[in-house]
């Protein structure tokens, strides 16, 4: 048995603190400073959390392998467990066909690609995180960017920027109840509940949507996007804060993301029913330095020519300029559209269905649901308690990525794909991402030795011995959590009850410090390397990681500095009213 000690390090906190970091400054080299492929800097640093966990925290070598294998098999499942089968119903509507459909579905709304980040990237991601989290949301979104001709990378960074507003919600709100758990049971606050904690974020993260959707059209188009198509962002951000905001507050904390999401993607079209840009960005930037698009006026004019449509082949019309003989894209029938949405339909339903309260429950007792100790491993934290995250939950049926199965077989049915082909594609899929299943495994093995060995415990302990200043590091912890875990689910579990703890030690608010740790969590997201070997998988640039990393990180540290200030200032007289 190990019992963790915050100062194991010379008697020091400080010093504690820093071995504590070295795994995560090793992983952010590796991948930044010297560009090295995800997996290999995984491993490595993973290396480094075993060395730093057995020699300066005392952490028997047998108990860190465990946790090692435990954070591992996490990392699996739930989390690759809901990736994996996500891009495989992805893959389905590819074989067929169906996926084109969908992006061409999507391209009526509006041709311009920084229109297509907002919708796609923002509201459609939105959507997909409301109900089932973990990745989902940039798997999808980002090869959907790429079949409407984004660049790799500007497409992992978009899907990446724009999983930030959205996450604090995701999974029907699995984050804000996890840190109302964790919370409540580090304080007497009666607060400290999943509607209260739900209400604060949701007077913190709506605030972030009005910004994403800028950086979004800044990232696709630079200072002319947002010169162009700032009407479009702001409207999108207003509708999608607002939404949440009254979600969270006074409608339902879980439903929060799926009413902002459907509200902000509807005040777009409609805006977009009596407005376009000067210019219509339709093609990106190839890799070799090019132009930032091509440009042509808006309403695609093309010379003045209209094509004509003549009948194909299965019900799908082919245009061709009149003259010319050249084809133009194929006008989708209705019934194409409608089984090319059929997928996300299902997978909705099917989210809906399991989140029913006395569903839900019944799913959560044997045999679909599993609990057991992880075998041999046996951790105390710091006040001799057994740690909780020892206890392995085999959700098998109930779990996100058992419903994509499911509802990957019904897409099947739908679209008329054979078991050989499905099952081809399913392991098509496993193979194409093993890197990033490596990866994952791997950064998911490195946070669990970090939470068991106590270091990631010495580095909260120490930040909170800023007292009164916490209100503007709060957030920070939130953050590092998240860029480790790459769940904000796990970044409150693992720093909600420190929160508490601290605010009550250093004056402030429990309830705004819960907030803030999956408010500022949220941010640390797009630069968690397992988001980024999903979204390098996804686009093909597996080994690339770091320079995604390097083209989201700088967004990342202006946003969550923004969230510190904005926590800092909620803490005193100017915001506190916005405090529950």
């Amino acid at each position: 048995m190990f019992q963790q000690v915050l100062d194991p390090v010379g008697g020091s906190l400080a010093l504690s603190a820093l071995c504590g970091a070295l795994p995560l400054l090793a992983l952010f080299l590796l991948l930044g400073g010297l560009r090295m492929k995800a997996w290999q800097a995984g491993l490595l640093s993973l290396l480094v959390a075993l060395v730093v966990a057995v020699w300066a925290f005392d952490m028997p070598v047998d108990q860190a392998l465990l946790a090692g294998t435990e954070g591992a098999a996490f990392g699996f499942f739930p989390i690759l467990w809901i990736v994996l089968n996500a891009i495989w119903v992805y893959n389905l509507t590819v074989a067929t066909g169906h996926f084109d459909v969908l992006r061409r579905s999507f391209a009526t709304v509006s041709p311009d690609q920084r229109i297509q980040a907002i919708i796609i990237a923002f509201c459609f991601g939105a959507l997909l995180e409301a109900l089932a989290g973990f990745g989902t949301p940039v798997a999808i979104t980002v090869v959907m960017l790429m079949a409407l001709g984004f660049q790799p990378l500007k497409a992992a960074a978009v899907a990446l920027i724009a999983n930030t507003a959205p996450v604090a919600f995701g999974a029907l709100a699995t984050p804000i109840t996890t840190l109302a758990t964790v919370s409540s049971g580090a304080s007497n606050d009666p607060r400290l509940d999943v509607d209260t904690i739900g209400a604060m974020v949701g007077r913190q993260t709506p605030i972030l949507s009005l910004v994403v959707p800028l950086i979004l059209v800044a990232v696709v188009d630079g200072h002319r996007g947002v010169r162009q198509t700032w009407l479009p962002a702001v409207v999108c951000g207003v509708a999608f804060g607002l939404a949440q905001f009254v979600g969270a507050n006074y409608i339902s904390v879980q439903l929060a993301d799926i009413l902002a999401s459907l509200f902000s993607a509807l005040a777009v079209v409609v805006l977009l029913r009596g407005w376009q840009p000067q210019e219509t960005i339709t093609a990106d930037t190839t890799a070799d330095g090019g132009p930032a698009a091509d440009v042509e006026d808006a309403g695609g004019a093309t010379g003045g020519t209209t094509p004509a449509t003549t009948p194909s082949a299965g019900g799908t019309r082919t245009r061709v300029t009149p003259g010319t003989g050249t084809s133009m894209p194929p006008l989708d029938t209705r019934a194409d559209v409608v089984r090319a949405y059929a997928p996300y339909v299902v997978i909705i339903v099917l989210f809906s269905i399991a989140n029913i309260t006395a569903v839900k429950d019944r799913l959560a007792e044997k045999p679909w649901t599993t609990t057991f100790h992880w075998p041999s491993l046996d951790v105390l934290n710091t006040h001799g308690e057994p740690v909780s995250t020892t206890t392995f939950n085999l959700n098998w049926l109930p779990a996100a990525g058992t419903l994509m199965i499911i509802a990957g077989i019904i897409t099947a049915v739908i679209l008329r794909v054979s078991p050989a082909v499905a099952a081809k594609a399913y392991v098509k899929t496993y193979v194409d991402l093993r890197l990033a299943i490596v990866t994952v495994m791997a950064v998911l093995a490195l946070a669990y030795v970090m939470n068991l060995s106590g270091q990631t415990a010495s580095l909260g302990a120490w930040l909170a011995g800023a007292g009164g200043a916490f209100a503007i590091i709060s957030p920070l912890l939130g953050w590092i959590g998240v860029a480790v875990t790459g769940s904000d689910t796990s970044s409150n579990a693992l720093f909600g009850g420190l929160q508490v703890q601290t605010a009550a030690k250093a004056g402030l608010d429990p309830l705004l410090m819960a907030a803030a740790n999956s408010s500022g969590g949220v941010l640390g997201k797009m630069i968690s390397p397992q988001n980024l070997a999903i979204a390098a998988a996804a686009v093909g640039l597996a080994g690339r990681e770091g320079d995604i990393f390097r083209k989201v990180f700088g967004w990342s540290i202006v946003m969550v500095a923004f969230m510190c200030v904005l926590v800092a200032l909620q803490a005193t007289a100017v915001l506190d009213w916005m405090v529950p």
